[in-house]
């Protein structure tokens, strides 16, 4: 995934930071895992799921 968008784009749940972890991108702030699908990160509420 583009660091660029990676430095642009945040958790829409607390606005923290996701950082990419095998194919998901996981929040920093409340460790919600967000999927990506094709290089594409499905940034939906309801598709993460937590890690903690």
């Amino acid at each position: 995934m583009d660091r660029t968008l990676l430095e642009i784009i945040v958790c829409p749940d607390c606005h923290g930071a996701l950082e990419p972890v095998a194919e998901e991108l996981v929040c920093a702030g409340c460790g919600l895992a967000y999927p990506v699908r094709d290089d594409i990160p499905v940034l939906l509420v309801d598709e993460a799921r937590p890690t903690r």
